[in-house]
């Protein structure tokens, strides 16, 4: 993958089609980051990550002595050691702004992606309906604004970006009159360097 340059003090456990280390591995390209990404297959954890992580999950980051297993708090945590570009306001209040958005992702629609992937015809079938209704909802907002409630790509579009990616994958078909700015914005998302650079094959293959 693109992110990966030379050897690192910084190693990723990434898996290859998990959204949640889709994310990550995003803030690392648009930084520049030189990391070693090891990709985990579901159920094939390396033994050392047991040792990294209690819950022997990914993504995990490690960073000399510092390990990390959650993954918006690797997401800011490389936003203040690589500020280059920043990927958060520099105002306060703005920043509060964008962890709440990040907070309502992870709340709202992370849930009904892992239903959808993981939970029965019935519970799967309501939350993909539930998904696209709020994605309808929500794509006016790209009308003035280029990024999610901002002029400038932020953490927000790296947790957004591999949730829009995958709609194809989760059996989610958009109405395309409908919703014609968020589709500019899922273009504007999937057309940056960064974010071709961190895809893993399995995701470059969830949209051929």
């Amino acid at each position: 993958m693109g992110v990966v340059a030379k050897r690192s003090s910084m190693t990723f456990y990434s898996g290859s089609d998990d959204h949640l280390s889709h994310r990550v591995r995003i803030v690392l390209a648009e930084k520049g980051v030189a990391v070693d990404i090891l990709e985990v297959a579901d159920g094939s954890q390396p033994e050392e990550l047991a040792d990294l992580n209690p819950y022997n999950s990914v993504p995990t980051l490690v960073d000399r002595d510092l390990v990390l297993y959650e993954s918006k708090v690797m997401m800011e945590y490389l936003d203040e050691r690589f500020p280059h570009p920043p990927l958060l306001p520099v105002y306060p209040v703005a920043r509060a702004q964008s962890r709440l958005w990040m907070h309502r992702i992870e709340r709202e629609w992370c849930p009904l992606v892992e239903q959808i992937v993981g939970g029965s015809k019935k519970d799967a079938d309501k939350a993909r309906k539930e998904l696209r209704e709020s994605l309808v909802g929500i794509s006016p907002i790209f009308e003035d604004m280029p990024f999610f409630m901002s002029e400038e790509f932020s953490l927000v579009d790296c947790c957004l970006a591999p949730l829009l990616w995958r709609l194809p994958a989760l059996g989610i078909e958009l109405p395309e009159k409908q919703v014609k700015p968020l589709i500019g914005y899922m273009e504007r998302l999937f057309e940056r360097d960064a974010f071709k650079a961190a895809l893993s094959e399995t995701e470059r293959e969830m949209r051929t």
